[in-house]
């Protein structure tokens, strides 16, 4: 079974609701692409506005972070409930830029990613290795661990349905991307470590994107790879030329 190719764009911390409103009006015409599943994964309080403006396109919405409790005394966070009645498909979980700044741990993404499956919110959990990780020659262990640790007590059918986003740190934000060969090995890796988990099936069915640096130049190529199943996308995202990267194969 073909996997279908999933291009998300990060936004990260940029964008007002209504400078929200206005790219979403003028990246619609140029993410329509059938073969692309597209999601826009937004700041919190932009969600509401971002939902609304994409009712009726082919694009859903994502968070861009979620806690892992259903409400009560959490200044400052947002619940899965919360998610899902704005209109949210899918949740960021563990960027590197949150295990950085914000100090969250595998556990934390683990808790996070099977309180987003248990509200059907589909989790896309972020991996990737640091330059000096890479340079030692320990990026497989490293990701391997944070790969293990996030899907424990995660079945293997909720597995099938998740995304997982391999994003060298080192690559984000840089300018600098892994080379097509070095992407592909990573999440080939990434996939191998799901068919020890789980099982080949789980393995074959599960979405991996590359994400670091992806922008209209080298989409097509990064694309192609066998284990790349599209991409997690951060600057290229808010300008028009995201509508290049979905439509990667026209």
């Amino acid at each position: 079974m073909a996997r279908k190719k999933i291009i998300a764009g990060n936004w990260k911390m940029n964008m007002t609701p209504s400078e929200a409103v206005a790219l979403v009006e003028t990246l619609k015409p140029l993410v329509q692409n059938d073969d692309v599943d597209v999601v826009f994964g937004v700041p919190a309080i932009d969600i509401v506005p971002v939902v609304e403006a994409c009712k009726g396109t082919n694009i859903a919405v994502a968070a861009e972070n979620m806690y892992f409790e259903e409400s009560g005394a959490y200044t400052g966070e947002i619940s899965p409930k919360m998610l899902v009645d704005a209109g949210v498909k899918y949740v960021i979980l563990g960027h590197s830029e949150r295990r950085d700044y914000f100090k969250e741990t595998d556990a934390d993404v683990n808790k996070k990613v099977l309180k987003a499956i248990e509200h059907g919110i589909t989790p896309i959990m972020c991996c990737g290795e640091s330059l000096e990780q890479r340079e030692q020659g320990i990026t497989m262990d490293f990701i391997r661990q944070q790969v293990k640790i996030g899907l424990q007590n995660v079945t293997a059918d909720q597995a099938k349905k998740m995304v997982i986003a391999y994003e060298p740190i080192w690559a984000i934000g840089t300018g600098k991307t892994a080379t097509s060969e070095q992407a592909e090995e990573v999440c080939r890796g990434i996939r191998q470590c799901i068919a020890e988990i789980y099982d080949d099936a789980t393995a074959a069915e599960i979405r991996i994107q590359y994400g670091g640096s992806v922008n209209a130049g080298n989409a097509a190529e990064l694309f192609a790879m066998e284990d790349i199943d599209g991409g997690l996308v951060g600057g290229a995202s808010l300008k028009p030329d995201f509508g290049k990267i979905v439509c990667y194969n026209k």
